[in-house]
């Protein structure tokens, strides 16, 4: 029996965190784009604890036998994100001046930022999910330490657009794969 007989292959974890990260955005972007008020936040909560938390964890988690790296960071990260939100937002909301909100919101800017980066040679729908999502930290942040109630809006309509892009690649994947041919484009890689 060669090591090509016996070679596990793993399946690939990326739709799964893709898919609880755009159903989880596209929840909280419609409040914070001003379409639902807070009385919709404890759907958003539990989508972020079960899905946006705990599924992007599992991808993120599946992602380290598969030696990505990035795939690892980004899906544990925001994994973490979701779980550090839901739990602002039941226990501390009322407890942290907005300024302070703004600098959480920047510093995931900053990541994302830098993760962006790191997408420069990957496919073009992933540029434009974490393009979107800096954009959208950024927005939140200036939001907060401004007041400026446009800001905030102009966030919401962004996280729309990243969850929507989240969505598509997520797509992608799962169909491209299925049909082992390119149904739905991603845009080729940069070349090395």
């Amino acid at each position: 029996m060669s090591n090509a007989d016996t070679q596990v292959k793993f399946a690939n974890p990326a739709p799964l965190g893709l898919a609880g990260f755009a159903l989880t955005t596209w929840l909280l972007s419609m409040i914070n784009a001003g379409w639902f008020g807070g009385e919709a936040m404890n759907m958003v909560l539990a989508c972020a604890l079960a899905y946006g938390g705990t599924a992007q964890a599992i991808a993120g988690v599946m992602e380290l036998p598969r030696g990505n790296t990035f795939g690892a960071t980004a899906f544990l990260s925001y994994a973490a994100f979701w779980w550090s939100f839901a739990l602002f937002v039941l226990f501390l909301h009322d407890k942290v001046p907005g300024a302070f909100v703004g600098w959480y919101l920047f510093l995931w800017g900053v990541f994302t930022f830098y993760m962006w980066l790191a997408t420069f040679r990957a496919p073009r729908a992933l540029q434009l999910v974490f393009l979107a999502l800096w954009i959208t930290f950024f927005l939140l942040a200036a939001g907060e330490w401004t007041g400026m109630a446009s800001l905030h809006v102009a966030g919401g309509y962004a996280g729309l657009v990243t969850a929507v892009l989240a969505f598509y690649l997520s797509a992608a994947e799962v169909i491209n794969e299925s049909q082992q041919r390119s149904v739905l484009p991603v845009g080729a890689p940069r070349a090395s």
